[in-house]
């Protein structure tokens, strides 16, 4: 196999704003350096180290590659780790799944108070993908969007060249919580964020953070700064999980989101996504607590009810933002949560928060089949 040079590496990476630097190659992370000043919680460093959307694409005749990798997993206490899966699609289309499972593991034990996490150590994996077609082709690898990657390591065939490839599709910007995140998939090309913007034709770049997805002005500048043909923001359920904002708060956050947006993105088209359902919440606010029995519960005192926020009436304060903004702005739109998830879809949500790898498909395919009517952008 013939050594590719890290630093040949690193401009076949796509969906990431920062590669940084270790001791024995990079890691992506989706949130940029100039960040971390502003970080409101080591939570949404994590989520953004995770690497969700994030691909390597190019073309080569190599008919075999090896990627070295040391991955940093989450788990649980008390269920499996989660798996660190890479896709990879040749000219398009799926060809195989490989899993890592020798890296680090961040261990979350949820039950202490506060919640208690440790690191166990690991060792890099070796991931082989041979068999490949002969001939030029474009390969496409998306990296687990449940753990952090350090990449160290790429070689292909013997006399195979590797160059990168231009983007020739719409760029797509997304913003939201743990659903978009879709730790939940059977793999990073089965979130539903992935599986929409193959159906469309667009190049994906995934701001889903679990648990962070908050509204915080520092993503919205970081998004302002990425090329974009379409944008889109689904927000609501962290802000119920957290209780971390009432109406009066609430509104005013969406509208400077939205604002710091508009600074760079003029007219390119924005849609505003509500929750899914959410039956814990839908008529009754957060916080939302994980019980022992892995299923999340709200807990919220009466008397401390007024202006707290349930995803119903999210629903209503960001279609009516929505409808405010858009005599000024008639590239904004709004899309009701309930049409990718609704009650009828009860059933695929295990925890009463989390679609499972189904319902994520599901999403996905139901977001692409909305395309032509929310006159989006890729192919319909």
């Amino acid at each position: 196999m013939k050594q590719i040079p890290l630093a040949e590496l690193e401009p076949l990476v796509r969906g990431a704003q920062d590669l940084q630097r270790t001791a024995e190659g990079f890691m992506p992370r989706r949130l940029p350096k100039w960040l971390d000043a502003q970080m409101p919680d080591p939570g949404l460093d994590m989520m953004a180290r995770m690497t969700a959307g994030v691909r390597l694409v190019f073309e080569t005749d190599a008919t075999a590659f090896e990627l070295d990798v040391l991955e940093t997993g989450l788990q649980v206490v008390g269920e499996e780790r989660r798996e660190a899966a890479f896709d990879l699609y040749v000219d398009g289309a799926f060809s195989k799944r490989q899993l890592a499972r020798e890296g680090r593991t961040i261990r979350v034990d949820r039950l202490s108070v506060p919640p208690a996490l440790s690191i166990a150590p690991g060792t890099p994996s070796t991931l082989t993908f041979d068999g490949l077609p002969a001939g030029s082709k474009t390969v496409e690898l998306w990296l687990p969007q449940s753990a952090s990657v350090e990449l160290s390591g790429f070689r292909v065939t013997d006399g195979a060249q590797v160059r990168p490839v231009a983007p020739q599709r719409p760029q797509w910007l997304h913003y939201g919580s743990s659903i978009s995140h879709g730790m939940e998939a059977s793999g990073p090309s089965a979130t539903w964020p992935s599986v929409a913007a193959r159906l469309m034709g667009l190049e994906l770049t995934s701001f889903g953070f679990a648990g962070q997805c908050l509204i915080d002005g520092a993503v919205a500048r970081a998004m302002r700064d990425v090329t974009a043909d379409f944008i889109s923001l689904k927000l609501g359920i962290n802000v119920v999980n957290w209780d971390a904002m009432r109406e009066r708060a609430f509104v005013p956050a969406v509208h400077s989101f939205l604002d710091m947006l508009r600074d760079v993105h003029k007219t390119t088209p924005i849609l505003v996504i509500s929750p899914i359902f959410c039956p814990l919440v839908e008529t009754l606010a957060g916080p939302t607590l994980r019980s022992p029995s892995g299923i999340y519960v709200p807990e919220r005192s009466a008397a401390l009810s007024e202006g707290a926020l349930s995803t119903g009436r999210i629903r209503q304060l960001l279609s009516a933002i929505v409808e405010r903004r858009r005599s000024a702005d008639p590239n904004l739109q709004y899309l009701d949560g309930l049409k990718l998830f609704a009650s009828d879809d009860a059933a695929d949500l295990p925890d009463l928060l989390h679609p499972n790898a189904a319902g994520l498909v599901r999403m996905g395919e139901r977001f692409a089949a909305l395309a032509r009517s929310l006159a989006l952008p890729g192919r319909p």
